[in-house]
This record gives structure tokens, sequence and C-alpha cells, in this order.
């Protein structure tokens, strides 16, 4: 048995999981850690935790669901989800988890880091007289995602890539399963402690590529380099500031089970009605 009492180990175990991601290679110790809350407790109480934030977990099937709020229906997109301080203004959903404990439920599944996309420098100049340059997309572990909501005696389930236009070849985001990056930490300015970026910045998802990887997910499918042509399928979606649920799968989802379907909010509500974040006014 562990020489933690209950009131220690929650603190020891959200700090150690928000405070950086984990490295790959590292599920050993993720799993020392999860047999240590466990032997006192603590992994339900983290669960009660997270669960007042709206983070929903169901570890054996390798599923965490959140709330979110539909957000940017009719302009260019370069994010799928962003908090209140994020770019508002080209993100699908918004929501008001905060990015640190999401990035500690997410670890709870088991993810490894991936690695974010990143180029290598080529010979010559390209046709806008820029250096040649190959990208490589983002590879490694990751979630697939999903939006969900009711309207009425109806449930609606899409994956995410559903909800956004290629407005360049006509067609829906290519179907992939998002790679998990973790953000990152770094001091703002010298002398000070770092800090979580994904939490400073506010950015969770990305939709087009951000080198930097500062968010905790990121598309993988090479298209996503450009940043003006994505969009939402907005006729799928429920009105802008309606509420709906966002689920992380670790494997790929064909329906709700029936006891997350019970988490869906009803989106035919006014905003506000069903728990959703707010977004606020479009700029």
């Amino acid at each position: 048995m562990s020489s933690f009492g209950a009131s220690a180990a929650l603190p020891l175990c959200l700090g150690i999981l928000a405070a950086r991601p984990w490295p790959a290679g590292a599920a050993e110790a993720r799993g020392r850690l999860q047999e240590e809350a466990a032997e006192v407790g603590e992994l339900g109480e983290l669960r009660r935790t997270l669960e007042v934030e709206g983070i929903e977990l169901d570890l054996a099937a390798g599923v965490l669901s959140l709330p979110a709020t539909v957000l940017v229906k009719n302009d260019l997109l370069e994010y799928l989800l962003v908090g209140p301080g994020g770019a508002m203004h080209e993100s699908l959903f918004v929501t008001g988890v905060r990015p640190s404990l999401l990035n500690a439920a997410l670890l709870l599944t088991g993810v490894e880091a991936g690695r974010n996309a990143h180029w290598e420098e080529r010979e010559g100049l390209d046709e806008r007289g820029w250096p040649r340059r190959k990208v490589y997309p983002p590879q490694g572990d990751g979630f697939f995602l999903y939006a969900a909501w009711r309207e009425a005696d109806e449930t609606y389930f899409f994956r995410v890539e559903d909800l956004v236009r290629n407005l360049e070849s006509g067609r829906s985001l290519r179907r992939h399963r998002f790679v998990y990056l973790g953000s990152r930490f770094q001091a703002l300015k010298p002398g000070a402690p770092e800090a979580f970026l994904a939490d400073v910045e506010g950015n969770l998802i990305n939709l087009s590529f951000f080198f930097q990887g500062n968010t905790l997910l990121t598309t993988a499918v090479e298209e996503c380099i450009e940043q003006t042509i994505w969009a939402a399928n907005e006729w799928l979606l429920p009105e802008r500031g309606r509420a709906l649920r966002l689920f992380f799968a670790r494997a790929p989802l064909e329906r709700l089970a029936p006891e997350w379907v019970a988490w869906l909010p009803d989106a035919a509500a006014a905003p506000g009605d069903a728990g959703g974040t707010d977004g606020g006014a479009e700029r």
C-alpha cells in the first residue's frame, strides 16, 4: 500500500499528469502512476475532478468526451477546437475545458506523444520565389475525433472530418487519426517559470499545420499544410452557439454506447441552456 494519503495523492497525480506531456516510451512510468493512484482510490477522485469541468472518461473503452459549442460556420478555419482565449475567429468549436486538464485526461488513456509536422530544406526556389521545402505531415499515436448532439428525439453522430470541407477538392477533410502532441512548456520571458503553452494560447486542436507544436492534437494529412482551404460543412451542424460533445477515441467508433448518449446536450436548446460554452461574437 502506498504511503501517500488520499489528500496528498490527488494533487500529485494531477500535477504530474498535467505538468508535462509524457515522452515516447513512458508507458511504464504512466502505468505505475495509475497503479499508485488506484491503490489509494485517487483515480476515482481524479475522474470526479475531470467531470467537474465536463470531461467524461471511459478508460475501458479508451474514450473521452468533453463539452463544446459550435463557433465559426461561415468563414475560413485554421483550428478545430480552442478555448475562450484562443483563435476564436477561426475555430469550428470552442470549449471551456482547461487544456492542461484535458491533457491529463488524454494521458490516462495511454496515448504516446507523436511527432509534429516538420520540413526539410531543398535546393532552389519555388514558383513564389521562396526556398523549396519538403513538408512531412505529423506522425504517431493519437485519437479519432467525433462530434455528437441531440435534437428532440434524434441523435446526431459525425466524424469531425465530415464536418469540415476542403474548398479546393470540394470534399470533406480526409478521415484519419489525429496525432497527439501534448503541447509543450516554455518560459515566456527570461527567468520566468515555464508555462504550458496550450493554456497560454488557448488553442487545443489545429486544423492547418502549425510547426510550433503548441496544441494538444493536430491533423495529420498532407493537405493540411494549407491554411486557406478549410470551412465548416455548415448544413450538417447545429446553429452557432449550440452545445454538443466532442469524443476522443483510441480506436474508430461505429456508434455511441448508450451511456455516452446520456452525456449529450440538446442542441435545439437556446445557447447556454445545455451547459455549453458560449463562443462569443465572431471577430
